[in-house]
């Protein structure tokens, strides 16, 4: 197994290692002004799997640079994702990859009487907490189990990286986060955050000796 913890100057044989940038999709067009149980989270989110986006958007300049710097684009094969690797391509041609999608992050199943908005302080959050520190899966990927797929999407985007071209990732938040992880242990350091918003960014590159 090959030692993916420390790359060399960020060099290879081939040359200098891309930048593999992580950007979540647009605004999906489903509303979050609605309060529900558990019950009514869960049918939400399915319709947000199914949602493509918010009629009107217009992706940031600087996701346009990076595709068209990018060697390699990736979306998941999640309406929202591809509809964004849309928006930023253009006429760029982009490869969807079922190993990219959301985590489930299914909710707790609080008593009913308890309602929350599905946003990032209502059911998000929750679903989140009670997914990552408890493991709550409901019987959906676990984990450890989203662990490994986001370690096999690091060292896949790793590899496309190291043959000298910078990639382009446009997915979704959480999973985004998860293969950021993975990448700085493998010795990527941060060059741009935007946090979790909508078309927000993560850039990383290769750690350097000065």
């Amino acid at each position: 197994m090959r030692d993916t913890n420390t790359m060399d100057k960020g060099k290879t044989a081939a040359g200098t290692i891309g930048a593999i940038t992580l950007v979540r999709h647009g605004e999906p067009n489903l509303s979050r002004r609605v309060k529900f149980d558990w019950r009514g989270y869960e049918a939400w989110w399915a319709k947000y799997d199914q949602a493509g986006l918010l009629a009107g958007q217009t992706p940031p300049p600087l996701l346009h640079d990076f595709a068209r710097e990018a060697r390699y684009i990736y979306s998941s094969t999640l309406r929202r994702s591809v509809e964004t690797a849309r928006a930023v391509c253009g006429d760029r041609a982009f490869e969807s990859l079922d190993m990219l999608i959301e985590a489930p992050l299914p909710p707790p199943h609080f008593p009913s009487f308890i309602k929350l908005s599905p946003n990032s302080w209502g059911w998000g959050f929750m679903a989140r907490v009670w997914w990552w520190y408890f493991n709550v899966h409901q019987g959906q990927e676990s984990r450890d189990q989203a662990k490994t797929r986001a370690r096999a999407a690091a060292e896949f985007l790793m590899d496309r990286a190291r043959e000298g071209g910078d990639v382009l990732v446009l997915a979704h938040g959480f999973f985004n986060l998860m293969i950021s992880i993975e990448l700085k242990k493998m010795g990527y350091i941060k060059a741009l955050e935007q946090g979790f918003k909508y078309w927000g960014c993560r850039r990383y590159e290769v750690r350097t000796r000065s």
